[in-house]
């Protein structure tokens, strides 16, 4: 079976030939470059440019050419070989044969994600290197591996948060077809892939809509890469369109079980039906045979994105939930710069919140942001929230790139770790973190451009001048291959002293999730709470209709609480006589009134 999504855009192979799509409202005149020819492509209404051009195979490389000067590729090449700047290549989606075609996903609720880079993910850096990894990680007890962005960047290292092409995926880690193996060979071991998309802007080099279609970014709206995206005003109707057939594009044509949208607070649109909204109910609606999971990053914290239909999500399937690893950052290290200064005061209160109640900032005022940031969420689900101790950014946007068990150790971490993974929001682990891995994750970049480089090495340095964290040594310039190599993890390491036997715990862990915590997840949740029943202590409760499951957590001197005859699962500095447990300082417990299914 192969699988093939159709789209206004870019060249699809059709039994007349390749028909040839580009939306150039602003530009006078087009041509088609294929090899030594130069075809031109008659004007159609709205803007739209379009050619079929007879005998034309998949493998052929193609241009564009704008007002007989500008020579750009496809904005939605479907592949890249040659870099951004390089011709775009016709595709034929059916050469693929998937083998797991069966595959209709996994329920949201049985989720332990692992979030990688490509790049730096193995030696190599390549789709195939990390698909021989995969059997590794699902006897770990991962279900959801997450790739960070795959769009086509300029130069072969990049976190890809700079990508200009859309819908080719990165050809430095290997051909579209690489791809759709390494999704095909998760499935087959019953991991789900999600993928993370950037719909708030473009990267700084290679992308050229504003030379034929200005009219695809506005200046009504300004975001901290320029000039907005235009969703909202004159002409927003094929710009709306080029996101919603790429979130579908990936989860069609690629097998992908759900998507993660970065930074979504960035989209700038003023319109009666937000970017959003279009996107999941188009995708709601037109892949509905199988589980799809969407997920936001949302600063501004919108719970009424991630509402409930019963036990379904309306239309957003969770949020990743800075607010907790935030509180649990300030609480564990003390850092107050950044956003930790909303979050240092009363860590262990923010915390406390942000696990019973979804969020902690829930319309309160921003001391960081200097506005009110949030709505009300204590009525949703946990698994609407999903948590992390550190990701791509918590710790590749330190100016360092230090992971947490290189600023702490000992009980207070581990207390961390296992309450991560056993509290009933939906855990997130970092490439190499269930092993401690030594490498850092720094930020990298590989642009071609020496005047962009040196932008970006000013502009890192600059971002930390005022950290009072980080100006003891200096920022590792991201221009330089070796920040990249820095960053690549060691997979012998896992096998190996201390990183085994991190390792090993995390597995036991997450086998305790999925007896007792997930059976908990798929059953109606019915309300939580927490309190601070003496200093230095956290307890924390959320009821299902299946039982219950309660957290506490003592970061002061020794204290006692009442464990109310529950079955504990999980405990370290913990010594219970009778009803009562004795918790040490950075002690903890897991305990639940549920029996294992």
């Amino acid at each position: 079976m192969f699988r093939f999504h159709h789209m206004p855009f870019g060249a699809e192979l059709t039994k007349d030939g390749v028909r040839f799509a580009l939306w150039a409202p602003t530009a006078d005149r087009v041509q088609l470059k294929l090899d030594n020819q130069l075809l031109d492509m008659p004007t159609e209404e709205g803007g739209w440019r379009r050619l079929t051009v007879p005998g034309v195979k998949a493998g052929t490389a193609y241009l564009f050419v704008v007002d007989g000067g500008l020579v750009v590729s496809d904005p939605a090449s479907r592949s890249q070989p040659f870099d951004v700047f390089g011709p775009s290549v016709v595709v034929d989606p059916a050469s693929y044969r998937w083998q797991n075609a069966g595959w209709r996903g996994r329920p949201w609720e049985e989720a332990v994600i692992y979030e990688v880079h490509v790049g730096t993910v193995t030696p190599e850096g390549t789709y195939d290197a990390l698909r021989r990894k995969l059997a590794e990680l699902a006897d770990l007890g991962v279900t959801a591996l997450q790739l960070m962005p795959l769009a086509e960047v300029p130069g072969n290292r990049n976190w890809g948060y700079d990508g200009v092409l859309p819908f080719a995926p990165e050809s430095a880690y290997g051909h579209p077809d690489d791809l759709k193996k390494l999704i095909d060979h998760a499935h087959g071991l019953g991991l789900m892939v999600l993928l993370d998309v950037v719909y708030n802007h473009f990267g700084p080099s290679g992308n050229f809509l504003h030379a034929y279609a200005e009219s695809f970014f506005t200046q009504r709206h300004q975001t901290p890469w320029g000039a907005a995206i235009n969703c909202d005003g004159e002409e927003a109707g094929p710009v709306r369109a080029f996101f919603v057939e790429n979130a579908l594009y990936w989860l069609d044509e690629f097998f992908f079980d759900g998507l993660r949208f970065d930074a979504v607070h960035a989209i700038a649109d003023d319109s009666e039906r937000h970017l959003l909204d279009e996107i999941a109910n188009g995708i709601r609606t037109r892949v509905a045979d199988r589980e799809i999971h969407l997920i936001l990053e949302n600063e501004a914290n919108e719970a009424r994105r991630i509402e409930r239909d019963g036990s379904r999500p309306r239309t957003y399937t969770a949020q990743w939930d800075d607010d907790i690893h935030n509180a649990w950052h300030a609480l564990l290290t003390g850092e107050s710069d950044g956003y930790y200064r909303d979050f240092i005061d009363r860590p262990l209160q923010h915390l406390g919140r942000a696990l019973g109640e979804g969020f902690c900032y829930q319309g309160d005022m921003s001391a960081h942001l200097a506005r009110p940031r949030g709505e009300p969420s204590a009525h949703l689900p946990p698994q609407a929230f999903v948590s992390f101790l550190q990701n791509h950014d918590q710790i590749g946007n330190r100016a360092r790139g230090e992971r947490l068990h290189h600023l702490i150790g000992g009980n207070r971490l581990a207390l961390a770790q296992a309450l991560h993974l056993l509290c009933p929001q939906i855990p997130l682990i970092f490439m190499g973190e269930d092993w401690a891995a030594s490498a850092p994750f720094q930020f990298f970049t590989g642009f071609d451009d020496e005047g962009l480089s040196a932008a970006v090495r000013e502009g890192r340095q600059r971002e930390f001048s005022n950290f009072a964290s980080f100006i003891s040594a200096p920022v590792p310039d991201p221009t330089d291959p070796e920040t990249f190599l820095r960053s690549k993890i060691n997979w012998e390491e896992a096998a190996t002293g201390m990183h085994a036997d991190l390792r090993q715990k995390v597995r036991e862990l997450l086998s305790i999730r999925r007896k007792y915590v997930v059976p908990l997840l798929l059953s109606r949740f019915t309300g939580g709470a927490w309190n601070q029943p003496g200093p230095g202590m956290l307890d924390v409760r959320w009821n299902f209709e299946g039982g219950d499951l309660r957290v506490v957590m003592n970061t002061g001197e020794a204290g006692d609480l009442d464990t109310e005859a529950r079955m504990i699962i999980w405990s370290q500095g913990a010594e219970v006589t009778g009803s009562v447990m004795r918790l040490e300082p950075f002690g903890g417990a897991v305990l639940t009134s549920h029996g294992a299914r």
